[in-house]
């Protein structure tokens, strides 16, 4: 870095204002319906060399701080991911995250090697680093796409796991291990690495719920700090026996953030705000680490076509083959095919035989970049549309009833905030019509700014908002009613399955 070691007041005030910038682009992003993470590149680019000449060429730094940025993304995903919802695809999730990693390897590399002319070795980097997904380039650009649960399932599952088998790879064939291992034993170290640091991950989540649900700390936000410290021991533990510690992060996050834990509301908001703030520095370093100058339309048109390859062959062969252990309607695994968005990993992966020094690493960083660039801003976009087309858009949200959820920590409750939209058919229904689970409750009606206690014979209209409490494991059947009656108006009490069949 350019940086004075002494001019700290420079760095605080450049990197507030970096920081200030980048949380409102989230908006703009949003509406966009493209991934945060394009702005935050080029605001790196645009603080680097070619910019206000901010120059930044470390690349272990580059690589330290990328795979810290990384664990923290991986911890919060794990955090604020619902199990329940997961747990229906885990199957097609964790074969899309080797399985179809595998394939799409295999394909791109092939592709590269004997299409484009890469010599062998930087032909299989390029596929190992661009063949992960990014969760979080694909669920910021999913936030706007209401999809079946199955669906969001596993590409969440997908984008959590797959890091870690890539990582492994791509280490080993930047270092010579590959070589040395040959193929059997490659696959037998990524074998180990998962399995280890899966089973280092569980044993941190339910030891750290276990101790986390007797130690009676003095103050609620020390919760957040231990949860995610729990996370990352696993990391670290992981680290120390050479295993997955991408895996163990995940793995172990994902178990604390579906236990019954005090303050998981504080940990979870905690966790996201935390996981933003690696994601814009982990985003703006990586464009400072960019050389525009180095970009050439040669460079840009092996990007074009390496993109091609991955987006038109090796995706969509992947995710069938994956399908075989969970078989999908064609039309969904085409949708799974468009929404396999990259991100900052494939440029977070490159760091590794950059750091390594292996030979035109820098060239092959430059073609990632612009081919991330590119395909990110053509695939993010038309996901909404995508979805249309393929009929895979979830119709009852939009429909008639939005729901939002705020957890009641203190008795293992939610509560929901339920917005009834102007073609619901629960106009004109009365409370005591909804049939809500035992144990769920209309607690409040929200209507033209006044507040109503409801009773049995209190009549919904459009436009009310009904704040409903229900225990937590009943609220997925709560939500369902609520839907189905929404759908259906009073019937939905004789439709049984008919009803909730639409709301999946």
């Amino acid at each position: 870095m350019s940086f004075d070691v002494h001019d700290l007041d420079t760095f605080v005030l450049i990197g507030s204002a970096v920081t200030l910038l980048a949380i409102l682009a989230v908006r703009l992003s949003s509406k966009a319906g493209l991934p945060s993470l394009l702005i935050y590149l080029l605001m790196g680019v645009a603080l680097g060399e070619s910019g206000l000449g901010i120059e930044f060429e470390d690349a272990e730094l580059a690589h330290a701080i990328g795979f810290a940025a990384l664990a923290v993304i991986l911890a919060e995903g794990g955090l604020t991911t619902n199990w329940r919802e997961m747990r229906a695809s885990i199957r097609l999730g964790v074969s899309l995250a080797t399985v179809g990693v595998a394939t799409s390897v295999l394909l791109v590399a092939l592709g590269a090697h004997y299409l484009l002319g890469l010599p062998w070795e930087l032909a299989v980097i390029l596929g190992a680093v661009t063949s992960p997904t990014d969760a979080a380039a694909v669920f910021s650009v999913l936030r706007v796409v209401p999809l079946p649960k199955k669906l969001t399932g596993s590409l969440e599952a997908e984008s959590g796991l797959n890091d870690a088998p890539t990582v492994v790879l791509v280490t080993l064939v930047s270092t010579g291990g590959a070589d040395e291992h040959g193929v059997l034993g490659m696959f037998g170290i990524i074998g180990y690495e998962l399995a280890a640091g899966t089973a280092i991950g569980l044993a941190a989540g339910f030891g750290g719920a276990w101790v986390m649900r007797r130690a009676a700390l003095p103050s609620s936000g020390l919760y957040p700090l231990a949860v995610l410290t729990l996370a990352f021991l696993g990391y670290g533990v992981s680290s120390f026996v050479h295993a997955s510690g991408f895996a163990a992060v995940y793995i172990g996050a994902l178990v604390l953030g579906n236990m019954e834990l005090p303050h998981r509301a504080a940990t979870r908001s905690f966790a996201e705000g935390v996981a933003w703030l690696a994601q814009i520095g982990l985003f703006v370093m990586l464009g400072l680490l960019l050389s525009p100058g180095r970009i050439t339309p040669e460079t840009v048109g092996i990007a074009v076509l390496a993109g091609l390859i991955l987006t038109l062959v090796a995706r969509p062969v992947s995710v069938l083959v994956s399908s075989v252990v969970q078989p999908l309607p064609r039309r969904e695994l085409a949708f799974i095919s468009w929404a396999g968005l990259r991100g900052a990993v494939p440029i977070v992966l490159m760091t590794i035989p950059l750091a390594e020094g292996v030979d035109d690493a820098a060239r092959l960083f430059d073609i990632v970049f612009v081919m991330v660039v590119i395909y990110t801003v053509l695939t993010g976009p038309t996901l909404p549309l995508v979805a249309r087309v393929l009929k895979v858009s979830r119709r009852s949200e939009p429909r008639g009833l939005d729901v939002e959820a705020a957890p009641l920590e203190r008795i293992a409750a939610d509560l929901l905030q339920v917005t009834i939209s102007p073609v619901s058919k629960m106009h004109g229904v009365e409370v005591g019509e909804l049939r809500l689970p035992t144990g769920a409750s209309v607690s409040m009606v929200i209507r033209e700014d006044q507040t109503l206690v409801p009773e049995r014979r209190t009549v919904l209209r459009h436009g009310d908002d009904l704040l409903v409490v229900t225990p937590r494991k009943l609220r997925e059947q709560t939500e369902e009613r609520l839907r189905q009656v929404s759908d259906h108006g009073r019937l939905a009490q004789w439709l049984g399955d008919r009803g909730r069949r639409t709301t999946r």
